[in-house]
C-alpha cells in the first residue's frame, strides 16, 4: 500500500508544491528571469544538482514547480529512476535546498578586524586571521576548540592571506612583506610565536635586498608541493616548497595582483586577476618559451578583488570593484587586451569613496564574461566570493562577503539572489561554506567570526546587531 501511495503521489504532482518551510531556495521564483544562464555551465549544474529528469519531468498543460524533498522521497521508494536509491545529483538537490542561513552563532571575537575565513578541505579544520597578526586555527569536530593560535611574524598592516597545505600538516600565511612563511600546524603545541616556541620558514620571493612589495594572494597546489602568490609589484611568483626554492616569477600585469590561483589539479594552470581590471590565464607548459599568458578575459570595469576556481580547468569566477561577479569560460579568452582597453571617465578610489552612481549601469565594450552578478558592496578591502561546495550543493550557488556588512548568495543559473545573512557589524572581506554540511562561517572587522547553519544546533542565536553610523572625516 505504501508503494502504490508514493507511486500515485510522485505520478500525479500532488506533493509537487512548496518544499519544506526551512528551505531557502525552494522559495525561489522558477520563472526564468532575463539574466537566465544559457550556456554550457547550467546544464553541468543542473547534472550536479538536479534531480532525476524521470522525477522532474513536467507533465503536458502544467507548469514548472520545484521538486519537493517530499517528493524526492516518495519517488526513491517507488524507484521512479529506475536505481534504488538517490543518486550523487539527487543528493545535492535535496541538500542544496536547505542554505546555512540560520543564527548567527559565535565562534570567536577579536579586538581587531578579521580578514581572513577558510575551511579545511575536509572540514574538520578552521582557519581565521586577523589584522592584529593572530591566526587561529580552530577544531570544528571538537567544539571548535582552539588548535593552534599563531602570531605571525613579519607583520605589515594585516595578513593578507593563509592557505592550508592538502594533507592539513602546514599553514602558509602572507601579509604586506615580499616573505611568505610556513608553520607546521600538525605540531602538539597551541601557541605558535614566530621562531620562539616554534620556527616559522621563510619562502623569500624576492631579491636579499628588496623590500618594497607585498603578498596578496597565496594558495598551495593541489599536490602540496609548490604555493603560488601574487603581489603588489604587479607579479606572480611559484614557489618549489620541494626543492626550497623560487621556481617561476611573471610578470603577470600592470597593476597590483590582488589574487592568485591553481585552475585545477593539474597545477599546469594558473589564473590572476589585478588592479588593472584583467583576469588572465597562465599555461606553465609553455610559458617559457612564450613568456605570455595562454589567454586575457575582458569585462570587469575595475579592479579585481578575488578569483575562484571551479575546479575543473574551465570556469572560474571573479569580483571587482566593480561591484560584481563575474562568471567566466576560459574558452573565450582573447590572445591580449592591447586594443580594447577601455577608460573611465569618472575619479573614484574604492577605499574611502562610494561607488558612482553614474557607474553601476555600464558595461565593458568587449565584455567576454558569460554571467554577471549584482546586490552585494565590493568597497574598502579585497572582498572574496566562491563557489559552493560541490559535495552538498553540486556548485550551484555563488557566495560572497560584502561592504554593507551582509552575506549573499546567488543561484549561478538564474542569477537570483536566495539569500541575504544580516549579523555583522561591519564589512565582511571573507566567508567560508562548510565543504559537507549546511553550515557558513563569516568573519568581518567587527571582529565577530560567527557561524550559520541549518537547522542549527540547538542554541540560541546571537541578537541581531545595529549597524554603525559611519561618519567620513575629510583632511
Amino acid at each position: 500500500m505504501g508503494y502504490s501511495l508514493s507511486k500515485l503521489e510522485v505520478e500525479t504532482g500532488l506533493f509537487d508544491g512548496s518544499s519544506s518551510n526551512h528551505g531557502v531556495a525552494g522559495s525561489v521564483r522558477h520563472d526564468r528571469p532575463s539574466n537566465y544562464l544559457d550556456h554550457e555551465i547550467s546544464q553541468l549544474t543542473k547534472l550536479r544538482s538536479g534531480p532525476n529528469e524521470n522525477i522532474s519531468r513536467i507533465q503536458p498543460g502544467k507548469k514548472e514547480v520545484p521538486v519537493s524533498t517530499f517528493k524526492m522521497l516518495a519517488a526513491r521508494e517507488a524507484n521512479i529512476s529506475g536505481r534504488g536509491r538517490f543518486s550523487k545529483a539527487d543528493c545535492c538537490h535535496v541538500l542544496s535546498k536547505y542554505l546555512p542561513v540560520n543564527g548567527p552563532w559565535i565562534v570567536d571575537h577579536m579586538a581587531t578586524r578579521a580578514y581572513v575565513s577558510q575551511f579545511s578541505a575536509d572540514g574538520s579544520l578552521f582557519i581565521a586571521a586577523f589584522q592584529g597578526s593572530h591566526i587561529r586555527v580552530y577544531n570544528v569536530e571538537r567544539g571548535w576548540k582552539v588548535h593552534k593560535n599563531i602570531l605571525a611574524k613579519s607583520l605589515r598592516w594585516t595578513v593578507t592571506d593563509t592557505s592550508l597545505s592538502p594533507d592539513q600538516r602546514h599553514l602558509v600565511y602572507a601579509t604586506m612583506s615580499p616573505i611568505v612563511h610556513i608553520v607546521d600546524v600538525g605540531s602538539a603545541a597551541t601557541e605558535s610565536l614566530a621562531n620562539i616556541t616554534e620556527i616559522h620558514d621563510g619562502l623569500l620571493l624576492s631579491a636579499a635586498d628588496d623590500d618594497s612589495f607585498g603578498v596578496f594572494s597565496v594558495k598551495f597546489s593541489t599536490d602540496g608541493r609548490e604555493v603560488v602568490a601574487g603581489s603588489s609589484d604587479d607579479a606572480i611568483y611559484v614557489y618549489d616548497l620541494e626543492a626550497n626554492k623560487l621556481s617561476l616569477r611573471i610578470s603577470a600585469h600592470n597593476s597590483d595582483v590582488n589574487s592568485v590561483c591553481f585552475a585545477d589539479e593539474s597545477g599546469h594552470l594558473i589564473y590572476s586577476g589585478s588592479d588593472d581590471n584583467l583576469c588572465k590565464v597562465w599555461d606553465r607548459r609553455c610559458f617559457r618559451t612564450k613568456e605570455k599568458p595562454a589567454g586575457v578575459l575582458m569585462g570587469h570595469l575595475e579592479g579585481v578583488t578575488f578569483l575562484d576556481s571551479r575546479g575543473d580547468g574551465r570556469y572560474f569566477i571573479s569580483n571587482s570593484k566593480d561591484q560584481s561577479i563575474k562568471l567566466w569560460d576560459i574558452r573565450k579568452m582573447s590572445p591580449n587586451a592591447a586594443r580594447n582597453k577601455w577608460f573611465r571617465n569618472y575619479e573614484w578610489d574604492y577605499r574611502w569613496m562610494d561607488y558612482p552612481p553614474q557607474a553601476r549601469d555600464l558595461k565593458h565594450p568587449n565584455d567576454q564574461s558569460i554571467a554577471t552578478y549584482k546586490g552585494h558592496s565590493v568597497l574598502r578591502t579585497l572582498i572574496r566570493c566562491y563557489f559552493s561546495p560541490e559535495y552538498s550543493t553540486g556548485q550551484r550557488y555563488i557566495y560572497t562577503g560584502s561592504h554593507d556588512t551582509c552575506i549573499y548568495i546567488y543561484d549561478l543559473v538564474s542569477g537570483v539572489q536566495v539569500a541575504k545573512l544580516q549579523h555583522h557589524r561591519s564589512t565582511i572581506r571573507d566567508c567560508s561554506w562548510h565543504p559537507n554540511y549546511p553550515m557558513l562561517v563569516s568573519s568581518s572587522w567587527d571582529g565577530d567570526v560567527v557561524k550559520w547553519e541549518f537547522p542549527g544546533n540547538g542554541e540560541a542565536p546571537l541578537p541581531p546587531k545595529k549597524k554603525q553610523i559611519r561618519r567620513r572625516h575629510f583632511f
